[in-house]
């Protein structure tokens, strides 16, 4: 790994969240809030830092290969939370580790919090929850390649790090145009629910954090009581529209743009997708129905949809305790944070797309035990699917359930209880936010040890960046030159 490049690329990292602070500084002046002297102190740290790694990486052009990609990857998430945690911290409204923990669930937009009073924090800190929700969700080395194009088109190596999903596929020859036109999506949907929210109701600050946070598919609220602040059921059904599109594959928006309508609705990642969430919340809306959960059908309908989509994206909002929901729609939950959203979209997961491939591959191997002779290829949208893709895939799987099972055994032996252990690694491996037990809904994540407030920072870290791209930091043949 060339140190050099790699310390070059952070410095323009550390610039971008700096800059992204400024926002959160001008609100806390306006309200004369205290926060203020901690987000001034904070972009004065950030441009110290860039000023620093841009010294180490002087004289130095930026040419990526894999082992660079990485490493920016990976380290860039890692400065992104140490800067993004010092306004909490300064502030006094929590130690380091918290506040650590908390940017760090923002940028990967997992939504669980240490925060308990919620509407008690200044707006500064409210909206610099929301920004780096916003950030993460679309990737900031894929922010930093739309607005800094000159680090140049070997910056792929970074762009196949960070987007999440199967496979990073270009959507247009030019790197930084690719980049450019995925936070035009990004960000015309954000301006689209800001708008839809105001027009129901809700102040243009909620609104706008609110969308920051849905769009990213991240789960910060500006309230105690999350979306179950908001009592109106238009209000609901606009979060659950837009929560369902931020799980969809962006390219797609792509044929969208381009009205190749066809070829949009042909995709088998989105019709499995769709199918998941309507199978899971119709049986879901039955056993609660029939429990008398709620008041009506359509009550019951809109509070099991949303749930379910705000899990299955990995949102993590909430209108309803659902810990006191009968035991078969929790396990239906374990299942749907296992599942996950689309590739390619902002949320988090093992991804549709990888179950559907294992799956085809199954199949195929079952079909070659009944015909030996015969030549049978596993399909994905009528082409056949590369074998590196069905390698990586099976590779996936099998560290994803490695980290999984150590990361839960480790939390076990700090005396949690295995429900809670289980869904607390699990929830911040797959970006989720909220879990089960004494991690469910209504609850957070300040009393964990700070040693597993650390290990769950990692967890999800790796489950942002598609574990490979974390693992391959502790591997001393990658800093190799």
């Amino acid at each position: 790994m060339k140190i050099k490049t790699v310390s070059k690329v952070l410095s323009l990292i550390c610039l971008v969240v700096s800059f992204a602070m400024i926002p959160p500084l001008c609100l806390a002046l306006y309200d004369r809030t205290t926060d203020a002297s901690a987000f001034a102190i904070s972009i004065l740290a950030g441009i110290f830092m860039h000023i620093i790694l841009s010294w180490n990486g002087r004289k130095n052009s930026i040419s990526m290969g894999i082992r660079e990609g990485v490493g920016v990857t990976g380290f860039s998430w890692i400065i992104a939370s140490a800067l993004g945690a010092l306004p909490y911290w300064l502030a006094g409204l929590v130690s380091y580790t918290d506040a650590f923990f908390e940017t760090m669930s923002g940028f990967t937009t997992t939504g669980a919090t240490i925060f308990t009073e919620i509407e008690s924090l200044p707006r500064g800190i409210l909206l610099w929850r929301s920004l780096t929700h916003w950030m993460g969700g679309m990737g900031i080395i894929v922010l930093s390649l739309a607005v800094l194009p000159f680090l140049g088109v070997s910056g792929m190596e970074m762009y196949k790090a960070e987007v999440p999903g199967v496979t990073a596929e270009k959507i247009t020859p030019r790197l930084h145009q690719t980049a450019i036109r995925l936070w035009g999506v990004y960000v015309a949907l954000t301006l689209a629910e800001t708008f839809f929210l105001f027009i129901g109701g809700v102040s243009l600050f909620d609104a706008f954090a609110h969308s920051c946070s849905t769009i990213a598919t991240g789960g910060f609220s500006t309230k105690n009581n999350s979306v179950a602040y908001f009592t109106s059921p238009y209000i609901q059904w606009v979060i659950i529209i837009f929560m369902f599109a931020s799980g969809v594959n962006f390219s797609l928006y792509f044929m969208l743009l381009q009205k190749r309508f066809r070829d949009f609705f042909k995709d088998e990642e989105l019709k499995y997708y769709a199918l998941i969430t309507v199978s899971a919340a119709f049986a879901m809306s039955i056993a609660l129905y029939g429990a008398g959960m709620f008041r009506g059908i359509e009550d019951t309908l809109r509070r099991t949809f949303f749930h379910v989509v705000s899990v299955m994206t990995t949102t993590g909002f909430i209108v309803e305790d659902y810990n006191l929901w009968p035991e078969f729609t929790k396990f239906i939950f374990v299942i749907l944070m296992f599942i996950g959203a689309s590739g390619g979209s902002t949320g988090g997961g093992c991804k549709v797309s990888r179950f559907l491939i294992l799956g085809r591959q199954l199949k195929t191997e079952v079909w070659r035990l009944l015909h030996p002779r015969a030549v049978i290829t596993a399909r994905m949208n009528g082409q056949p699917i590369p074998r590196g893709t069905l390698e990586s895939s099976t590779a996936f799987f099998t560290l994803y359930m490695w980290l999984f099972t150590i990361s839960t055994l480790i939390t076990t032996a700090f005396g949690i209880d295995v429900l809670t252990a289980f869904t607390g690694v699990l929830t911040c491996l797959s970006n989720v936010g909220p879990g089960l037990n004494a991690l469910g809904p209504v609850e957070n994540f300040a009393w964990l040890p700070s040693f597993i407030k650390w290990l769950f920072s990692f967890c999800m870290l790796a489950g942002r960046l598609e574990l490979f791209a974390v693992i391959l930091l502790f591997m001393p043949g990658t800093y190799r030159k």
